[in-house]
């Protein structure tokens, strides 16, 4: 990988952090709360700017950043403390940075659909055949042209994304498929997918469409839907212990995967292309990630917003406080061991 490419990555992480983190900035700046820092990254302050009551800073290490602001974690007299301020007010404030996130990423979507040459259907237009016509298809025994793909096995089709997911993440030989065929549902049973000469599963084409405004806008936002379905899925997959701690990825190896994956194009046009639909990837990831349920997180603080709304009395900033510090602690632990195994996977490489 080129010293380019990893600092195009490094780059393109430090964008995604940086849209998060002014999510939570300009709604607390809206809001009347007093922001005391703005930081990219994490560690030692490379740049350091005082403006106004604010510090803007740019730390050495790209894993992170924060929004500080006055009387998050602990009492504050200040009346632009953000323990001070509505309620409503907070919770907006601390879903904004996920907000951000999910915002960037369905642009990049539609930014990636504008450069395509043309929108991937989800119907069937020919089966793989030889060189000599003769057909290669197994799916072919089951599928018809013109269907177009509706489930497969119970999930829903949205676009091609979802047929290579259902097909390669299942242990399933055979699967249940559900098209629609002539304007009606149809049920198949037992497909199998394979292309005879490859072994690949994918043994069929499909239709692509023409670009017109609503087809680009309806793509974008099936393409984010199954984007973001796909995190959630995996996530549960996740802790029913289908994947384990070595599939687990940090920032080094998110951004070693980043590099690889825009090597892999050719031409400098296919190489943004990929570029943009990994940071979409990423960017939805990290929206999704932090609105998770656990202490420290904007989704862990969500909750505690929500229970003081219900009970219309705050839980003591001390108590909120330690248990934060604990999921961060947890968090940091769990970093830096993912850290360490996607740095040893370097050198293995």
């Amino acid at each position: 990988m080129t010293i380019v490419t990893v600092l195009v990555a490094i780059l393109c992480f430090g964008i995604i952090i940086m849209i998060h983190e002014a999510g939570h900035f300009f709604v607390a700046k809206k809001s009347g709360i007093r922001v005391l820092e703005f930081s990219i990254g994490m560690g030692p302050a490379l740049i350091s700017k005082q403006k106004g009551e604010t510090k803007y800073s740019l730390r050495l290490l790209p894993i992170g950043g924060y929004c500080a602001m006055e009387g998050e974690d602990d009492n504050s007299d200040d009346p632009r403390a953000f323990r001070k301020a509505a309620v409503w007010k907070r919770m907006l404030v601390t879903v904004a940075g996920a907000t951000m996130n999910l915002i960037l990423g369905f642009f990049l979507i539609l930014l990636l659909t504008c450069m395509d040459e043309r929108i991937t259907s989800t119907t069937v237009a020919d089966f793989r055949k030889n060189d000599d016509g003769k057909s290669i298809s197994t799916s072919e025994q089951w599928l018809q042209k013109d269907d177009r793909f509706v489930k497969i096995n119970g999930l829903r089709i949205y676009t091609m994304q979802d047929v290579f997911y259902a097909l390669q993440n299942d242990d399933a030989d055979t699967f249940t498929v559900i098209v629609e065929r002539g304007g009606q549902l149809v049920t198949l049973e037992n497909v199998e997918f394979r292309d005879t000469e490859t072994n690949g599963m994918i043994d069929f084409y499909v239709y692509g469409q023409d670009k017109t405004v609503g087809r680009v806008l309806s793509y974008t936002g099936k393409q984010f839907v199954s984007t973001a379905r796909l995190i959630w899925i995996s996530l549960r997959d996740l802790i029913k212990g289908k994947y384990g701690f070595h599939d687990l990825s940090g920032v080094v190896g998110i951004i070693g995967s980043t590099t690889e994956y825009v090597q892999m194009s050719e031409t400098l046009r296919d190489k943004a292309m990929s570029l943009i639909d990994l940071m979409s990837f990423i960017t939805i990831n990290v929206g999704i990630f932090n609105l998770i349920p656990f202490p420290a997180l904007d989704g862990g603080r969500l909750v505690f917003l929500i229970i003081e709304a219900i009970r219309r009395k705050p839980i003591p900033a001390k108590v909120e406080g330690t248990i934060h510090f604990a999921g961060l602690a947890l968090l940091m632990v769990l970093m830096v061991a993912v850290t360490f195994q996607d740095i040893t996977k370097l050198f293995q490489h």
